[in-house]
């Protein structure tokens, strides 16, 4: 199995929006890309953290690979807006693709320019390429949470 962290706005819509494909096996919500150790969503929500809400997501690569991850990543979210996905606005907010080794960053660049050239979005993409830093998962009820509250009006798809 492989991994892919990826910020695309509230977890709870993107979460469920990458559980729907074949070759992902787990998925886990938590924080990541920030300074302060072990952050609880509630200081998270503040914006001062500088962490993003994300997806951790395992996945098998004889089945889904990363660059399809990547094109799913960008099918799922506005990746024009800044710190903004629908309604929620904050840097936790931001588009982000956090790579986990140079293939990956290589591909989530490449795949910026792909994306920039089929000219879908009507502003320049702004999603942020970084390395992937510690993931610390949020609380136990944010995990699955539209399998266990419905469906979530997250901007997402």
């Amino acid at each position: 199995m492989a991994t892919a962290i990826f910020g695309a706005g509230c977890f709870w819509g993107v979460e469920p929006f990458f559980e729907r494909f074949d070759g992902v096996t787990a998925t886990r919500v938590g924080y990541t890309g920030g300074h302060a150790e072990n952050p609880t969503y509630e200081q998270v929500k503040t914006g001062t953290t500088g962490h993003a809400e994300a997806v951790k997501i395992e996945y098998d690569p004889t089945v889904l690979t990363y660059e399809e991850l990547v094109n799913i990543f960008f099918e799922a979210h506005d990746p024009t807006t800044r710190n903004k996905q629908g309604m929620d606005v904050g840097h936790q907010y931001r588009s982000a693709i956090f790579y986990t080794n140079d293939l990956e960053k290589t591909i989530a660049n490449e795949k910026i320019k792909q994306w920039e050239a089929k000219g879908i979005f009507k502003r320049p993409i702004v999603t942020e390429v970084a390395k992937a830093e510690v993931f610390y998962d949020a609380e136990e009820y944010h995990q699955k949470y539209s399998q266990k509250n419905g469906s979530v009006a997250c901007g997402i798809g």
